[in-house]
């Protein structure tokens, strides 16, 4: 299937690991030019590399930006004015009890998980609607509508961008610009792997014990019972980012692995 992403200039932040990296790769295959996003030259100079290798896709570019930062993500803009596919992935997660997290984390964990998203999809639908094509995609999470009791901060924020994600679709009416959401479940990261890991440590069990005890008591209403991988989550991504994707569009798509207990 040829999913029409030639020469479309997609940009997709946190990018140099985990499903960032493996959206940004797919594109890439798929024949577009892939700005890669990351906080530090190294982690995407090297995501660079590597997905020009992978993919044999020479047009991969690197944005260094701290999405927190507002400053950082108005030079991000200048330094690409351009973009046909915005995929907000750059998140940010922290378990903690509910009384410990202080107002400071809150507004922090919202520049990243939310204002980023804010911020990048304001430079660029403009430019979308009057191209009349683009498409503008939030990487949200089950969590953010089974919001955890162990992070209800990110589970919040995450909500947040469902909607956020809705009402910019509003805009769209009668054009050929989508904007949608896609709603992962527990995924196999860096994150998740060094804190599952961690956990083991601590508990005294091997990791395959660990992976079950999650699966049981954390994430028990999991249909596929094993962690994601991040090309499943890419697969979809790619997918509606493909102008064969013009009929979806306002929707919260789960690739949670029926993490989410209901029928809609």
């Amino acid at each position: 299937m040829d999913l029409q992403l030639k020469e479309k200039i997609a940009l997709v932040t946190g990018s140099t690991t985990g499903i960032g990296y493996a959206i940004a790769s797919s594109l890439a295959t798929e024949g577009a030019k892939v700005i890669v996003n990351g906080r530090t030259p190294e982690r995407v100079n090297t995501a660079v590399e590597k997905i020009k290798l992978k993919t044999g896709n020479q047009n991969i570019f690197g944005a260094i930006a701290d999405l927190g930062d507002i400053a950082q993500v108005n030079a991000l803009i200048e330094q690409y004015p351009e973009v046909n596919i915005l995929v907000n992935n750059a998140g940010v997660a922290q378990s903690k009890a509910f009384n410990d997290i202080s107002d400071e984390e809150w507004l922090d964990i919202y520049q990243i998980n939310v204002l980023s998203g804010v911020r990048l999809s304001r430079a660029y639908i403009n430019q979308m609607l009057k191209a009349n094509w683009g498409r503008i995609i939030f990487i949200s999470s089950e969590s953010g509508v089974q919001v955890p009791a162990e992070m209800i901060q990110y589970g919040v924020s995450k909500t947040a961008q469902i909607g956020l994600s809705r009402g910019l679709a509003e805009m769209t009416v009668g054009t050929a610009v989508t904007v949608n959401t896609v709603l992962p479940g527990p995924t196999s990261t860096e994150a998740i792997t060094s804190f599952m890991k961690a956990t083991a440590e601590q508990q005294g069990i091997s990791n395959a014990q660990m992976e079950e005890m999650f699966f049981t008591s954390m994430r028990g209403t999991s249909l596929l019972k094993r962690f994601i991988k991040p090309e499943e989550i890419a697969s979809l991504v790619t997918y509606i980012s493909s102008p064969l994707s013009a009929a979806t569009n306002g929707a919260a798509l789960r690739a949670d692995g029926g993490v989410i207990k209901s029928a809609f």
